[in-house]
């Protein structure tokens, strides 16, 4: 065993020091993401940064759209014993918890970001995730998500670009636990299906909020949703009280054809006591999760690729072919609206396998 200072606060869920992760499982985790965005679309960036203790290894990467191109910086290495959030170029600080957070970047092959993230709603708690096929355990984590705005500057390759509080709003996620990270374990292969959209959106006045995970058949294993109220920056991000949670929660996406993104979507959250909620998507700008690791065959979450490395490249947005495996986990920035109500949200879809519902078959064919 190892200690750590932070064995000297109370805040102990095991015998164990803190060092010692609480499950033997290789894809034991801990991540952050952030993404940052503006109301016309022009602005998109994102950062993933993750710390996989039983397998040693960190890794982050950062990744902004500029006239057409996703330009994204990695990097990977081996996990410090005091878990500090700093790998590469990239570094995320946590200024104050669940307040305000950092995001930097210095060096990254002609990248630089110096953002901060400011909490404007309370902490949502999602419901916990799990999944298991044939008694082996798939998912097993917890997530917050919670809706900020950012300040600050980006550069790439010279060009730098002002972030401005009032104008980039974002959402950030903290999720922990176990998911599949790294090398791919042994054992039979198996036909893949996994079906996940996340509504993550801001308005004037609130924001709202959906998770949801289906069989192929439709058949729901996670589904969550909720309204939170824009909040001030002296408010309790811990208060549960103005968080409104969905009776549930519902997503009708329309894929453009010959591909899994979507060219619009709908989401419906049920209320206690209230009437329910429908909001409607129009994509903006499509935002390609590879570039921060997501489904990535060379810098996936958690794969080993020695002491210290990194890589910048860029994706062509209009180039991507939605038929490749790596492109289809995506992000797509959208104008929302409900009711009389216009906002700005992201709509993440991540299907693989067959969909009845929405007329998917095979593992990646488009619609």
């Amino acid at each position: 065993m190892v200690l750590h200072a932070f064995d000297d606060f109370a805040i102990h869920q095991t015998p164990e020091p803190l060092t010692h992760v609480g499950t033997s499982s290789p894809n034991a985790y801990d991540r952050y993401f952030f993404n940052g965005f503006d109301p016309t679309g022009e602005l998109f960036f994102a950062a993933a940064f993750g710390l996989y203790p039983n397998r040693e290894v960190i890794d982050g990467a950062f990744s902004v759209i500029r006239h057409g191109v996703q330009h994204n910086v990695r990097a990977s290495g081996r996990m410090p014993g005091d878990r500090s959030t700093i790998v590469g170029p990239i570094r995320v600080e946590v200024i104050e918890p669940m307040r305000r957070h950092r995001v930097i970047v210095v060096d990254g092959h002609g990248m630089e970001a110096d953002l901060e993230w400011s909490m404007i709603s309370p902490a949502i708690e999602e419901p916990r995730f799990t999944w298991a096929i044939d008694g082996r355990v798939i998912l097993d984590y917890t997530r917050l998500t919670q809706f900020g705005r950012w300040s600050g500057t980006i550069s790439i390759d010279g060009d730098e670009i002002e972030v401005g509080a009032t104008t980039v709003n974002g959402v950030r996620d903290r999720s922990w636990g176990v998911r599949p990270v790294g090398a791919r374990q042994a054992g039979p292969a198996r036909v893949p299906q996994f079906y996940w959209i996340w509504t993550p959106t801001v308005f004037d006045d609130v924001c709202t909020h959906l998770a949801l995970n289906q069989h192929a058949d439709g058949r729901p294993w996670h589904q969550s949703g909720a309204v939170v109220p824009r909040i001030g920056p002296d408010a309790d991000p811990l208060d549960p009280a103005g968080i409104q949670r969905s009776l549930a929660a519902k997503a009708w996406p329309r894929w453009a054809p010959g591909t899994r993104w979507i060219e619009a979507a709908s989401v419906g959250l049920e209320r206690w006591e209230a009437e329910p909620i429908v909001v409607d998507y129009e994509p903006l700008v499509r935002f390609q999760m590879s570039g921060i690791g997501y489904t990535h065959p060379e810098w996936g979450h958690g794969h080993w690729r020695g002491e210290a490395d990194s890589t910048r490249d860029e994706i062509v947005l209009a180039e991507a072919n939605p038929g490749d495996p790596t492109m289809v986990h995506v992000q797509t920035l959208c104008r929302a609206t409900w009711g009389d109500r216009v906002g700005t949200g992201v709509v993440e879809q991540l299907v693989i396998g067959p969909h009845e519902p929405t007329g998917l078959t095979g593992i990646v064919d488009g619609a």
